[in-house]
């Protein structure tokens, strides 16, 4: 992301606009073209008008000195003081209508482009590697976003609608100038305007790095708001609000200086703008009134050029903004299709076809691979899941169980070796089609901010109602549903917290259920739940696992006793295999595994039993007064 932040602030308008150029002018939609080519041609035609809007002040103004003189061909009417200065206000708002009606056309225009570039920034975010995804801070990327898909609004609004309006409007006036009143006129508005361009540009360059400080200052302060708030339990549990507040304030302090700054700066602007500015309408005006007291030059002369510097100064007066809004805009879009440079690292092979399911046999062959060069994950190794059957991967934490699952969804490569379904090679069909056919509860189910049924339906968006029941009363958590208030319509809050982890977990197999894939990954779906809620989730997933070929990746030994084979991976190697009973057997790896979780596990059944002991004792003596006195 810093590299391509860099690019951004070197990066030119014409670049920019180049990038943009597909969505303004989008090959598909031809009449959004018809849209471009009607707003450019209103826009120009405005412009024109907005010329002669000050030959109506200059003859009203001669007219009513009685210095105007008139064409034989002309109707006196026409030329009256009052028609004339109602022709003044009339053409003014025909210039105005014009802009409006160009504006008008344009806004379709550019939405769209907001629209589309969003929409693919928005996929390509999808499309991006699991590793990308697990180094992003969230907060500081959808800032980029948002800021990006403003930054196109701000480029179709200032560059095409202010800054080439502005150009073609300083060009019109030079040549009336030259055309009325000579070259000298042209060359102190020139001079005038060409100072002013670049002071402002020297200006606005020192602005863009406060600006910039500040907008990091505004992303870090956000990142870390949202980082928090993501964080809200742990926040919680050890009471570190303080610090979390305190660093948030420490960026908003950052932000507060850069802003400080910003806005003092942009004092000093104004001011310099306009003492450039009013130097040149100075010196104009100078020579108009010498002019007018030589008797070169009318009354109405002198009023029409300072009309005419007047509505020049208009679009002037913005530039420093514009420019700042446009390098910005420039920086922002830079960033975003820095993003959309970034290359997805698992890609469909050339010529892919969709996977084909026939049994649903699943083999590692020879499998190598590694997060990072410097660190080996999986080391050789070669396993079978034969088609219906359950085949559960044990081991220590690192062994590389849930790099497992993760080849086979294809979020990584292997490096060596190969992972097949079917005998399919997983790179070469679709990822579409492969991830369609594999069904996954994880260990930490992360739900979706939204009712109950969207976040069962999610494994299937067309089923119905009744289907969402029925796999709500598969994963036995349809009773608990249906004595909520609002039943499956009740919300879940950010992340699933309005529910307990088994509650979340058997969401997860609600929708895993309904999605009914022919392959089937549990990882770890039961590590983090207590004894009691493990045994009624596994009576569950009991249910979903049936007839499915199922990788189960586990912690707890004892839900895996009934797998078909077991797989004891040790520093990324399979260290034993064999059923349960077989496994014990050999007193390996496994069987010392076994022993300290059973052992763990009879403590923890003699302290449930001892609390509850305690508290039936504690009942007791709380009853024992009430019966006294009876």
């Amino acid at each position: 992301m810093a590299d391509k932040t860099v690019s951004a602030d070197s990066g030119s308008l014409f670049r920019t606009l180049g990038n943009l150029w597909p969505y303004m002018w989008p090959s598909n939609r031809p009449d959004l073209r018809q849209r471009v080519i009607w707003a450019s041609f209103f826009l120009v035609l405005a412009k024109l008008i907005l010329i002669l809007v000050p030959y109506f002040f200059k003859w009203a103004t001669d007219a009513l000195n009685g210095q105007l003189s008139v064409s034989q061909m002309v109707p006196a009417v026409l030329v009256a003081p009052v028609m004339l200065v109602i022709a003044y206000n009339a053409v003014r708002l025909v210039q105005l209508g014009f802009n409006q009606l160009r504006d008008a056309l344009f806004a379709r225009v550019g939405q769209h482009a907001v629209r589309q570039l969003a929409y693919r920034t928005f996929v390509h975010m999808h499309e991006l590697s699991l590793r990308f995804h697990l180094e992003r801070r969230t907060g500081g990327l959808s800032r980029v976003i948002e800021r990006g898909t403003k930054g196109i609004e701000t480029i179709v609004r200032f560059t095409i609608l202010n800054s080439m309006p502005t150009v073609l409007e300083f060009i019109l006036t030079a040549a009336v100038f030259a055309w009325s009143y000579g070259w000298s006129y042209v060359a102190v508005i020139s001079a005038t305007v060409v100072l002013y361009v670049w002071f402002t540009v020297k200006a606005s360059d020192w602005r863009i790095a406060i600006r910039r400080e500040m907008n990091d200052s505004d992303t870090d302060a956000n990142s870390k708001a949202i980082d928090s708030l993501l964080n809200f339990e742990t926040v919680k549990y050890f009471g570190n609000e303080r610090m979390e507040a305190q660093r948030f304030d420490r960026s908003m302090a950052r932000y507060e200086d850069a802003a400080t700054k910003t806005w003092t700066s942009l004092g000093w602007l104004n001011f310099g703008q306009g003492l450039i500015f009013g130097l040149g309408t100075a010196i104009v005006m100078a020579m108009s009134a010498r002019e007018v007291m030589n008797g070169t030059q009318t009354i109405g002369d002198f009023v029409f050029v300072n009309a005419l510097l007047m509505q020049l100064a208009v679009p002037l007066n913005f530039i420093g903004f514009v420019y700042r809004e446009i390098r910005q805009a420039v920086t922002d879009i830079e960033q975003m299709f820095g993003l959309l440079d970034m290359k997805q690292e698992v890609t469909d092979a050339p010529g892919a076809a969709p996977l084909a399911i026939s049994d649903g046999t699943v083999r590692f062959e020879d499998v190598h691979f590694a997060y990072d060069a410097n660190r080996q994950i999986l080391k050789g190794v070669s396993f079978e899941v034969p088609a219906g059957k359950t085949v559960a991967i044990v081991g220590p934490s690192g062994a590389g169980k849930s790099t497992i699952s993760r080849l086979l969804f294809r979020f990584y490569d292997v490096q060596q070796g190969r992972v097949t379904v079917d005998g399919q090679d997983v790179r070469e069909v679709t990822q579409e089609s492969l991830r369609a056919a594999i069904g996954m509860v994880p260990q930490d189910t992360v739900l979706f901010n939204d009712t109950i049924a969207y976040n069962i339906r999610y494994g299937r968006n067309d089923a119905t109602k009744e289907e969402v029941v029925y796999a709500a009363e598969q994963a036995q958590i349809a009773d608990f549903i249906e004595r909520l208030p609002e039943g499956f319509d009740s919300m879940v809050g950010e992340r699933g917290l309005k529910l307990s982890g088994g509650e979340k977990q058997r969401v997860a197999i609600a929708r895993t259920i309904l999605k009914a894939p022919p392959l089937l990954i549990l990882d770890e779906a039961t590590s983090a739940l207590d004894t009691q809620t493990e045994q009624s989730i596994q009576a569950a997933l009991d249910v979903v696992s049936r007839g499915r070929t199922t990788i189960v990746i586990a912690h707890r030994l004892s839900t895996v006793i009934n797998a078909d084979q077991i797989i004891v991976l040790r520093d990324g190697t399979i260290a034993e295999r064999g059923t349960h009973a077989e496994l014990i057997a050999e007193n390996g790896l496994y069987a010392s595994m076994w022993m300290r979780q059973r052992e763990a596990t009879e403590a923890e059944e003699r302290l449930r039993l001892a609390r509850e002991a305690e508290e039936r004792e504690e009942e007791a003596a709380r009853r024992q007064p009430q019966l006294t006195e009876s």
